[in-house]
């Protein structure tokens, strides 16, 4: 019997000399964590430059732990002698007062492989609350908290896509009248400041009846009738614009206010201001006539 241990001792010491030129070493980076926490996971290994050994990956099983990342390092060689390290990132979700991990290192020869165990470190779980009380207290709160309200995408998309649709198609089918619409409230809105502006001019007119005063009543109302009518009232002669409007008293009331401005002629002008006023208010409800006709059909 004592011949066939000595047999064996001489047999497995080449071996476990070849074994004790590699050492590998393992800690947590931290003695304690909460549950999940990341905590980092340290493996180093010493062994001679000829030796080829390597680490686990993501393939191998790291219960009790939940692997997040493994973080390698650049290997040094020095004299012959090469140190590796890594770091593994590890999660600890069991309610265990204590967690155990020894990952092992390979060493792959031409045969077969080695395998080295460092010694297991110890993960203490820490935990949130130090003590449960036996019966909890809870606190009366009436008051309503703000819940965060979450868009509904798709909804929002799915309205978006009717809305636009349905203004495309609204457009379409009656973007004429909206045009024409359009027009309607821009002539009320030019008339109602023409009305508004003619007003004061001409009680200035008439209470002044200065040359200033009958330039500037003049040029609002062949403005005016040239904005609605297209026409050109401002390069038009008094005459000029009675024969085109076939209305001669239009021209002897242009005169009437010409007369202040080149003849410097004081005369009583109100009746002549409040026939202009007449004819541009003719000309704005004939401009408005084709939208209201259209209003009437529709």
């Amino acid at each position: 019997m004592a011949k066939f241990g000595l047999i064996l001792f001489l047999l497995l010491s080449p071996l476990l000399a070849y074994s004790q030129d590699v050492e590998v070493e393992a800690y947590f980076m931290q003695d304690s964590a909460k549950l999940g926490e990341r905590v980092g996971y340290v493996l180093k290994a010493t062994y001679p430059e000829s030796r080829q050994l390597i680490f686990v990956d993501s393939t191998y099983d790291f219960s009790p732990f939940v692997l997040l990342e493994k973080k390698t390092f650049i290997s040094s060689t020095t004299e012959g002698v090469t140190k590796d390290s890594v770091v593994y990132y590890l999660s600890n979700f069991e309610l265990e007062p204590s967690a155990h991990l020894s990952l092992p290192v390979y060493e792959l020869s031409r045969y077969d492989s080695i395998t080295y165990f460092p010694l297991e470190a110890e993960l203490k779980l820490k935990l949130a609350l130090d003590s449960i009380p036996e019966e909890p207290a809870f606190l009366e709160n009436n008051e309503y908290q703000v819940l965060e309200k979450k868009w509904n995408w798709a909804l929002f998309g799915f309205m978006a896509g009717v809305l636009i649709l349905t203004s495309s198609l609204l457009y379409f089918l009656f973007a004429n009248r909206i045009r024409e619409l359009w027009k309607h409230m821009q002539e009320k809105r030019r008339w109602s400041r023409f009305e508004k502006a003619w007003a004061k001019n001409s009680h200035t007119l008439q209470t002044e009846n200065s040359i200033e005063a009958a330039d500037e009543l003049l040029g609002l109302w062949k403005g005016y009738m040239e904005s609605i009518t297209e026409k050109p009232f401002k390069e038009w002669t008094s005459s000029e614009i009675g024969d085109n409007l076939e209305d001669m008293r239009v021209f002897s009331s242009l005169r009437a206010v010409e007369l202040i401005i080149y003849a410097n002629k004081k005369e009583e002008i109100g009746e002549a201001c409040n026939y202009l006023l007449e004819i541009a208010k003719r000309n704005y409800e004939e401009k408005l006539k084709p939208v209201k006709h259209d209003r009437a059909t529709v």
